[in-house]
């Protein structure tokens, strides 16, 4: 498989000489490159919540990752005024909370405060209603997937990028979590980038790990998704989500995004481990199947006429919640495949 660099210099040979007749073959292979990556890449989804603002530190005061409140400030705790000059003062909090089993244990935060938003933006809270209506604000977008902790990228790194409408490469350097996010955010989706190997990351035992392909960069992150106590989210069951609402396919990618191929079918997984998927009001009958082997969830699911047919791979689950289901098969090449469904 080529890399990033030969596909590029390849790609602009080719339009050097062939121009226009050879641009879309050229983006294809830029965009197949196995360590090239785009907007809609699995790899980018995880790398922007690797890098997000943390915001699991001072649950025991704001009990939401949806936000942290900035320094300093000051909370009442069993009629204690504590001031939160640092991280070290949240041990302070949890003293008091711990000092007595028959007090209520209620933190009261005094305001105006201010929040950052994992995202990196601030909110300016001025009393407890626009406090509860930021909560309400969290709640409702809690749909998604959120931090991933227990991973520290060793900055700075270099990322090589194409525009495939201009046809202008170019290189940025990050050095920060807030910079490569941002990266992330304001990825346009006409540019495929490639991240220059090796890099570095600190696991949560403090290890450093080199990192040297995307493949390795992904199997990383997944077992921090897994294993990171920091992450660790209230246990849902697989089989009463799949079988409790219809979904759609948000993300097909095998060789290529063919996402679209798959647009209008509605699925409907039924608990005899049958399934329908319905477009444009035809209705095709297949079956699906699940199992965890190793404490890896494995999924199928069979469905005879093209293109549901090419849906039928050994699965394994990355992730899943209440809205969203995402699933991935890697084979001896090293070569990825990922489906993604969401709550219709």
């Amino acid at each position: 498989m080529i890399n990033f660099k030969n596909s590029l210099i390849f790609f602009v040979s080719l339009v050097a000489v062939f121009f226009t007749a050879c641009q879309s073959e050229s983006a294809v292979e830029i965009h197949s490159t196995k360590e090239t990556i785009s907007k809609t890449a699995p790899l980018t989804t995880y790398i922007e919540r690797v890098v997000m603002q943390k915001t699991s530190q001072d649950n025991i005061i704001d009990h939401s990752n949806c936000f942290m409140i900035n320094f300093p400030y000051v909370v009442t705790v069993n009629d204690v005024q504590i001031a939160i000059n640092s991280a070290n003062d949240y041990q302070l909090v949890q003293n008091n909370i711990n000092a007595n089993s028959n007090d209520s244990d209620i933190v009261f935060i005094h305001f105006p405060i201010t929040v950052t938003l994992n995202n990196y933006s601030k909110k300016n809270i001025a009393d407890q209603t626009a406090y509860a209506n930021l909560i309400a604000e969290c709640k409702t977008d809690s749909d998604g997937f959120g931090k991933i902790n227990c991973i520290n990228i060793v900055f700075p790194i270099t990322i090589n990028s194409y525009d495939s409408n201009n046809q202008i490469a170019s290189t940025t350097s990050v050095t920060d979590n807030q910079s490569f996010y941002n990266f992330f955010k304001n990825l346009e989706s006409n540019k495929f980038i490639a991240i220059s190997y090796p890099i570095s990351i600190i696991n949560s035992n403090g290890q450093n790990i080199i990192i040297t392909s995307n493949n390795q960069f992904e199997d990383v992150i997944k077992r921090a998704v897994d294993n990171c106590s920091e992450n660790t989210n209230p246990p849902i069951d697989f089989m009463k989500t799949i079988t409790s609402n219809s979904w759609k396919i948000s993300y097909y990618f095998k060789d290529n995004d063919q996402t679209l191929i798959y647009d209008g079918y509605d699925f409907v997984f039924k608990t005899d481990y049958t399934v329908i998927a319905t477009k444009s009001g035809i209705a095709y009958n297949g079956t699906w199947s699940t199992k965890v082997d190793n404490g890896v969830r494995e999924f199928e699911i069979k469905i005879e006429p093209d293109p549901l047919k090419k849906l039928d791979e050994g699965w394994k689950e990355l992730e899943f919640n209440n809205s969203q289901l995402r699933f991935r098969d890697g084979d001896v090449n090293n070569e990825t495949d990922y489906l993604y469904f969401a709550k219709n």
